[in-house]
């Protein structure tokens, strides 16, 4: 039986982070992220889906902001695969579930594109640059910029 390291603390400011073990290479990666919990889940849940439908193994770690430092939480795969609203989410001044997770899916989409493009160490300000598009731009506009980033990277 293959033994797994611990889920490494991610880089950066405490946000909602899902990390997923890759067993060719024995190492993590974070593979979604968003200021707010429930469009991490969601994606960590199509994510398994997916990965399960194809026969890999899935193995997870969900980290997340507790009084203003990094915390691993459970990521509870059944409520991942069907997200529920949290307390959190529907308390007044919170966004709502849906445009929770279509912040989460802009910021995903620029932060692939990112990638795409060669850049991985992102600073602080860096961070706060990603998180300005995201609450400005509607989702073809991200979709475009990403596109952008990911043609840069190929060249």
């Amino acid at each position: 039986m293959e033994t797994r390291p611990e889920s490494p603390e991610p880089q950066g400011d405490p946000r909602w982070v899902a990390m997923l073990y890759r067993p060719a290479a024995k190492s993590w990666r974070a593979a979604a992220e968003s200021p707010h919990r429930s469009p991490v889940l969601y994606a960590l849940g199509e994510m398994t889906q997916t990965m399960r439908a194809r026969g890999d193994e899935v193995t997870v770690a969900l980290w997340g902001p507790k009084d203003g430092a990094w915390q691993l939480f459970d990521p509870a795969l059944k409520q991942a695969a069907t997200p529920q609203p949290s307390p959190e989410a529907e308390s007044p001044g919170e966004p709502t579930l849906l445009a929770e997770r279509m912040t989460g899916r802009r910021h995903q989409v620029l932060m692939a594109g990112l990638s795409k493009a060669g850049l991985y160490d992102l600073t602080p300000e860096d961070d706060t640059t990603v998180q300005a598009l995201v609450e400005r731009l509607d989702e073809p506009a991200v979709r475009r910029v990403a596109q952008w980033l990911a043609a840069a990277g190929t060249r």
